[in-house]
């Protein structure tokens, strides 16, 4: 379990509601100041990205201390070329779901492209919407620099933020396509000082995405607020994975970076060839499986 003992901070304790009628007695919820105490301890951070209540469950129970409601789901739930098209409509009851499935884990909404860039105000606005309407407990959004006003003022509302620099996907077109961040020194700059802006905005944490490991480690080392790595080497506080390649659903490529611990895809689809030849045999429904 990533958040050990070593990370809970005074205080901690079974938490119900503020005033009452809550239960009491469950796991300890994670909660943005953990992740600060796990940087201070050197106690690494451990997420996967989740789309709905069962997987949610599963990882919840596993010990993963936070889920991404990403906009992944443009390529995962809904099939999309890019993460573009993902709509806050598309993303919400994504997000409501995987936060009534869980105890423990910190659930992160992730706030899709054209929903925060125009204004601070917008993004204000995007923001609040994911917390009331899904029981998410943070959000996330793209870009160094260029976010930091949107940042700044969705943490004065009271709404925790976790930035995302280096390769970010909803600026692909942009970027020129899938391509390798922070590389050289002017690259190694450029990512320290979105880094470094992200936090001073007020970002409890940041997501550095396909950058070398090199200089992920640079900015780990030069930030207070923890790193979280997407294909940014070992030396973040924290991995971040697509549930989908990680856990061989995913048919087509996958990133380089991605360790895939099972493969359920080849496993579904062995099982439903299998029921498929119960059902055309008459092997299945059995006795068993009547009704008196």
């Amino acid at each position: 379990m990533a958040f050990s003992e070593s990370a809970q901070v005074p205080g901690d304790g079974a938490e119900g509601a503020p005033y009452g009628g809550g239960a009491s007695g469950g796991p300890k919820r994670v909660r943005t100041r953990h992740f600060q105490k796990a940087k201070q301890d050197g106690v690494k951070i451990v997420g996967l990205t989740s789309y709905d209540f069962l997987s949610a469950q599963v990882f919840d129970r596993a010990g993963i201390d936070f889920l991404l409601v990403g906009d992944s789901a443009g390529n995962t739930v809904f099939g999309y070329d890019t993460t573009l098209p993902v709509t806050v409509e598309e993303l919400i009851p994504l997000t409501r779901g995987v936060a009534r499935a869980v105890q423990r884990a910190l659930v992160v909404a992730d706030l899709p492209f054209g929903s925060y860039e125009v204004n601070a105000r917008e993004a204000v606005h995007t923001a609040i919407r994911f917390m009331k309407e899904t029981g998410a407990h943070a959000v996330k959004l793209e870009g160094g620099e260029r976010s930091t006003e949107q940042i700044r003022h969705i943490v004065e509302a009271g709404i925790p933020v976790m930035g995302h620099v280096g390769f970010t996907p909803q600026s692909e077109h942009g970027l020129g396509g899938h391509v390798i961040q922070g590389r050289g020194e002017a690259g190694a700059e450029q990512l320290l000082r979105d880094a470094l802006a992200v936090q001073e905005a007020g970002a409890f944490a940041v997501v550095l995405e396909m950058v070398p490991s090199d200089a992920a480690k640079a900015v780990t080392e030069a930030l207070t607020i923890p790193t979280l790595s997407v294909g940014a080497g070992p030396h973040c506080d924290g991995q971040l994975l697509v549930w989908s390649d990680w856990a061989g659903m995913t048919t087509g490529r996958i990133p380089r970076f991605v360790k895939q611990y099972a493969q359920l895809a080849q496993t579904l689809e062995q099982a439903a060839r299998d029921f498929r030849s119960d059902v055309e045999s008459g092997v299945y429904p059995a006795p068993e499986h009547e009704y008196e």
